[in-house]
């Protein structure tokens, strides 16, 4: 790792020769900013920064491609723009691995000048971004970790490009103007004949996934999809993974799940359901037979096809619901009316590949959730059913998580794909004005069993 001495003499020779100030060691923009309160001879005027890198989706061939962020601590710099801007698609910030092995830092110490340690066979590949504010702050200067968040550097934004572009064998830079982009995102939708909503997106806040901060920043009114990641990431309830679409639902989170769990479960046998568990892997053959079911999310389902770097004689789905995996053994089960009514219930993770925008707890590509499925010797004893069930979901929400919501029956249009009818219940999001569906209920009708 480079030393701070030959850091100091390389600013110096693009002439800038101010020393590295001390102070305790910070993890974040806000530990910084108060550790340079008790520092004295500082610059009258200064901007403290924000160094991110970021690893983009890749072919596993092809060598890593890292991005490194330099904006102003103040600058809003969304993953997802960014990749548009250099058409690198999913960035996700990069692993300690990378930190460590590529730019020879570790977390909390990143800025720029880390650029220099960046092996002469890789700093090629390296994409550069430089916020615009911070070139154009004539009468503020910049403030940088000089390899070490113990220490603080202030350069001037002129002395910041010339030191990138002094970065051996470094081809990619780009200067980006955040703060433009920030106030033409936050403009008001011009009107249009449906009300606009504002999606939440799955890419998490920056300084949150790097551990940086515990502060909530955004406001709901402001910013609700940078609030939505900020609360649930800086109250410890979720974690970002590295595979996109899947979260890791950390003890806060999952402590709510257990209370919802035990809830709904002692609901249900109050009604004589009992709980089972079924394989979560699915042949292709019977979801075949049960295509009509499945048509609403046949896109959606994930595929096993190795078992290590042999094919499969039949390739397996991973469940994206149970139907067709319970349902074949319900008519072996069922040989007469004294087997009647069959009510089970199972608590387990389903698969469905989202192409869409992942979201925290709202899109994701695997989910916890629980399915029953009951078969009755009447329609009317299987409706009665659906409806004691709907209304165990209302009381989830309203009784146990103070959530209101509304019961109802979806039209044919919007009905489950092979059912005779669909209820659920629905809440609303006032901040973007769409409405969210849960608990879904359905009548499937008589099966041909």
């Amino acid at each position: 790792m480079a030393d701070i001495a030959a850091l100091v003499s390389k600013l110096s020779s693009l002439g800038f020769n101010d020393p590295p100030v001390e102070h305790a060691a910070v993890e974040n923009v806000q530990q910084w900013a108060e550790a340079l309160t008790g520092v004295s001879g500082l610059p009258s005027k200064y901007t403290l920064t924000k160094t991110l890198i970021f690893k983009p989706k890749q072919p596993k061939s092809e060598p890593i491609a890292p991005v490194v962020v330099v904006a102003s601590s103040e600058s809003e710099t969304p993953p997802k723009t960014i990749g548009a801007q250099l058409k690198l698609k999913d960035l996700r910030f990069a692993s300690d691995e990378v930190l460590t092995g590529i730019f020879q830092t570790a977390k909390g110490s990143v800025s720029p000048f880390a650029l220099a340690q960046v092996p002469k066979d890789t700093v090629g590949d390296v994409r550069v971004v430089l916020d615009k504010a911070l070139l154009d702050s004539a009468d503020s200067l910049i403030a940088f970790h000089p390899l070490s968040s113990a220490q603080t550097v202030f350069i001037t934004g002129e002395a910041l490009k010339a030191y990138v572009d002094s970065v051996e064998g470094l081809q990619h830079i780009t200067v980006m103007d955040f703060a433009a982009q920030s106030e033409s995102s936050n403009k008001p939708a011009a009107a249009a004949s449906k009300p606009a909503t504002t999606a939440i997106t799955g890419a998490a806040d920056e300084e949150e996934a790097s551990g940086a901060s515990r502060e909530i920043t955004a406001t709901k009114e402001g910013d609700f999809p940078r609030w939505y990641n900020q609360v649930l990431t800086r109250s410890e309830m979720l974690s970002y993974y590295d595979v996109s679409g899947c979260y890791i639902v950390r003890p806060l989170a999952y402590f709510v799940w257990q209370q919802i769990q035990e809830f709904f479960d002692a609901g249900i046998r109050s009604l004589g359901v009992k709980n089972c568990y079924f394989p979560m892997f699915v042949s292709s053959r019977v979801l075949e037979r049960e295509k009509d079911h499945i048509e609403g999310f046949a896109p959606e389902v994930a595929w096993v096809t190795k078992a290590g770097s042999k094919d499969l004689e039949e390739p397996l789905a991973i469940r994206p619901t149970s139907e067709t995996v319970m349902y074949p053994y319900f008519a072996k089960w069922i040989r007469s009316h004294r087997d009647l009514p069959l009510k089970i219930n199972q608590w387990c993770s389903v698969v469905r590949w989202e192409f869409k925008n992942p979201q925290p707890f709202l899109r994701t590509r695997e989910f916890l959730w629980q399915e029953g499925h009951c078969a009755h010797l009447t329609e009317e004893g299987a409706m009665t059913e659906v409806h004691d069930i709907l209304t165990l979901y209302r009381r989830v929400y309203e009784e146990l998580l103070a959530v209101p919501v509304i019961e109802g029956i979806k039209s044919e249009k919007e009905k489950f794909a092979g059912g005779a009818a669909t209820t659920t219940v629905e809440g609303f999001i006032p901040t973007t004005g769409r409405g969210i569906q849960a608990g879904p209920c359905r009548g499937r009708g008589p099966l041909p069993i």
